[in-house]
């Protein structure tokens, strides 16, 4: 299975796959707004701004099983993404990372590139993957990693591509 025939649901509740990113460089990363690192959604929407132009996208997946630190419904992650953090780039429905209830890009994500010591789980909010234009998950971040420490491999999938 494509990472792009993965079926996803928007933030505002619409289901879709990963089709219509097809081609396009992606960091997909696990969200929470209540999170000590959600000062991250700048340095993400940073990256997102610098970069859609030259076919870059990230896709954040809000998610409440890391001390609830995602309480609210869509509506209010999507409000709070926006008013809070400035945050233009794709959200999409809460879901579940880990476990049974693992959605299935997340699964798909941490097998293809799974953690220290060969752990598919995932640790924490902000957990970033880096998706090349074919849909192969290239490389994973931890939640520390900062999207600044990020852009240089995310130039590098971009190459010379204008």
């Amino acid at each position: 299975m494509s990472i792009y025939d993965i079926e996803v649901k928007t933030i505002k509740g619409e289901v879709q796959t990963l089709e219509p990113y097809r081609g396009q460089v992606l960091l997909i990363v696990n969200t929470a707004t209540k999170c000590g690192f959600a000062p991250q959604f700048k340095g993400l929407q940073k990256l997102h701004d610098a970069y859609k132009e030259r076919g870059f996208a990230v896709l954040g997946f809000p998610c409440g099983q890391f001390a609830n630190q995602e309480p609210g419904t869509d509506a209010e992650v999507a409000q709070a993404c926006e008013l809070n953090f400035g945050v233009s780039f794709p959200l999409f429905a809460k879901i579940d990372v880990n476990g049974h209830n693992a959605h299935p890009l997340f699964r798909h994500l941490t097998s293809e590139a799974p953690g220290l010591l060969g752990s598919k789980a995932i640790k924490w909010n902000f957990t970033k993957f880096l998706v090349d234009g074919s849909g192969k998950v290239v490389k994973r971040f931890g939640p520390t990693e900062e999207p600044e420490k990020i852009e240089p491999h995310i130039l590098q999938l971009l190459g010379t591509r204008a």
